[in-house]
């Protein structure tokens, strides 16, 4: 959190200081709210904040001092006004900022703020340099895109690894009650997974606007590439634990090959996450799992070893398209099945 507060206050001052000094207005309290709202201590889609702010202060402000001038201000007619501006937000974009902006806006406008002469124009232009200083604050005081990115992708990675060694370990010792904590602890990846894809857009958006990562513009780009194929590695095997607590419940035949593979896919994924995090291209990684994907059975066992080795033939895939392998050539690391 420290590099968005830190962006937030140093951009919140300036803005002050550009419209109070630069501009001459007198008390511009919408440019530095405009750069909390922009920048935010949350991750991703600082542009879209500032367009969606910027529009919806303009809203707020138009819709407010055009009925305000007719009707006066009370309480039915803060009720008008507000769900007129939410309305016309909702017409033009159904984001929340821009909504909650254009109503905040306009109650602004109705009770403190009544209309007068360039009044709305000018708190137009102090959101507009709130919004300009914000994004100037992201693209000059930046955290670390890779840092970033490679920090949330590592719980990732972690999470993926863990359920598959916790399978494994549940196979190995015919124990239900482990793979049913396998299954939960699976079950709460998808913290990991959305904070993951924050942090990506941000990374993403750092590398974009700040002209001091031009550099590492590719670091976000690689992880990009694995983010879809990991989030669909995380739901395999997430049905992958529940099958197999279900499998050693009813003592069910499990292949003998299960828990290894297992394994060799958890440390495969590890690998992943440090070829990424030091910037290399993930050849080892592709060739550890392709390793484990030799091992992968062909023969039936049975309904529920079958639906085991269709997760992890899955998680196998899912894995190679992670270090950029095309789906047809992932495809083709995989032995074929037994047809009987």
């Amino acid at each position: 959190m420290a590099p968005p507060i830190v962006q937030c206050a140093v951009a919140a001052g300036l803005a002050w200081m550009v419209a109070t000094e630069a501009v001459g207005h007198s008390r511009p309290f919408f440019a530095p709210i405009a750069v909390v709202i922009c920048i935010g201590v949350g991750l991703g889609q600082r542009l879209r904040r500032a367009a969606e702010l910027v529009v919806g202060v303009s809203l707020g402000i138009g819709v407010g001092d055009l009925l305000v001038s007719w009707i006066g201000t009370g309480a039915w007619q803060i009720m008008l006004v507000v769900a007129l501006a939410m309305a016309v937000a909702v017409f033009i974009d159904r984001g929340t900022v821009i909504v909650l902006q254009s109503a905040s806006s306009a109650v602004l406008v109705a009770t403190l703020l009544p209309p007068s002469g360039t009044g709305g124009l000018d708190r137009m232009v102090d959101a507009l340099i709130g919004g300009l200083m914000g994004l100037a604050a992201v693209a000059l005081l930046p955290a670390s895109p890779s840092r970033l990115v490679t920090r949330h992708a590592a719980a990732l990675f972690g999470s993926l690894a863990d359920v598959l060694r916790s399978t494994a370990e549940a196979i190995d010792r015919c124990d239900p009650a482990m793979a049913a904590a396998a299954l939960q602890a699976a079950r709460g990846t998808q913290a990991h997974v959305d904070e993951f894809r924050q942090a990506l857009d941000t990374s993403l958006e750092i590398a974009r606007l700040s002209p001091m990562h031009r550099r590492q513009r590719s670091r976000p780009a690689e992880y990009e590439t694995a983010a879809d194929p990991l989030d669909h590695a995380l739901r395999n095997a997430r049905l992958l634990a529940r099958r197999a607590m279900v499998a050693l419940d009813d003592g069910d035949r499990l292949p003998p090959w299960f828990p290894g593979t297992l394994r060799e896919l958890a440390e495969a994924t590890l690998l992943l996450r440090d070829e990424l995090a030091e910037g290399h291209e993930p050849r080892r990684t592709g060739a550890a799992v392709r390793a484990a994907a030799s091992r992968l059975g062909t023969e039936r066992w049975g309904f529920s070893a079958d639906v085991m080795n269709a997760q992890l033939r899955s998680i196998t895939v899912d894995l190679l398209q992670a270090t950029g392998a095309d789906r047809e050539d992932a495809l083709s690391a995989l032995p074929p099945l037994d047809p009987s």
